[in-house]
């Protein structure tokens, strides 16, 4: 016989829906960084570019064209990202690659997630 894990219940344990309970002035402080970082459209493009690419990670150059923006706006945009902690950086030759962070989206939609702490109504 299998066994059958709650893996929402995990979840929960790690981030409480804004709905559920009150959050302290440090977690408010951490989640405005995140949600200002998403907040910018480009912001929101790009972190839609790299998520839909192969591995989930996008070259740099391959991130200039599709905002329409230059080089460094766009580098710009993507150390906002990684400083709110959804892209993570490396360095191959002259070129930077950002990837997704696992779980950096997850964990903010999970926040945020009120049908999450309501019961439902039928």
């Amino acid at each position: 016989m299998l066994q059958v894990t709650d893996v929402a219940a995990d979840a929960a344990a790690c981030c409480t829906p804004l709905t559920r309970e009150a959050i302290d002035a440090d977690r408010a402080e951490d989640l405005a960084r995140k949600l200002k970082a998403l907040a910018d459209p480009t912001r929101l493009r790009l972190v839609s570019i790299v998520a839909a690419s192969e591995g989930e990670e996008a070259c740099v150059c391959d991130l200039i064209e599709p905002v329409g923006l230059s080089q460094p706006t766009v580098s710009h945009h993507l150390r906002i990202l990684m400083e709110a902690g959804f892209l993570s950086r490396s360095k191959r030759g002259t070129w930077a690659y950002y990837k997704l962070v696992p779980g950096a989206l997850g964990q903010l939609s999970q926040l945020l997630d009120v049908t999450a702490s309501r019961p439902v109504v039928e």
